[in-house]
């Protein structure tokens, strides 16, 4: 039962490969885009606010300002994790996955699929 149920997946399947490798290969680059899109600034935050700051004491976490080579150090009291932080992320992924998939789309990509 299993070898004739391999075989008759692979028989359907065969025909449809390139529209299978072409579905899995944007389907990469839609997560590689997510993945780089949600990571990015948290890396970028994480990295100006670092331990190796030039901050008086311990307690204190050093925090950039929109001029370059201003620097503000407040009191680590002050940042601590908050409810919005698991709906903000989520929320942040789904809206690039929705312009990535408007971007593919705008390419018309599926053109020829969608005359027939």
């Amino acid at each position: 039962m299993l070898p004739s149920l391999f075989t008759s997946t692979v028989t359907r399947l065969t025909p449809r490969l390139p529209v299978l490798i072409f579905a899995a290969s944007w389907t990469a680059c839609l997560t590689l885009t997510v993945a780089l899109a949600s990571f990015s600034p948290e890396v970028a935050f994480v990295s100006a606010i670092s331990s190796s700051s030039s901050c008086g004491s311990e307690a204190s976490i050093r925090v950039l300002a929109d001029v370059p080579g201003d620097i503000l150090c407040l009191p680590a009291q002050l940042f601590s994790k908050s409810k919005i932080d698991f709906i903000v992320p989520p929320v942040f992924a789904a809206v690039v996955v929705a312009g990535s998939a408007c971007l593919v789309r705008a390419m018309g990509l599926w053109e020829a699929d969608e005359a027939q």
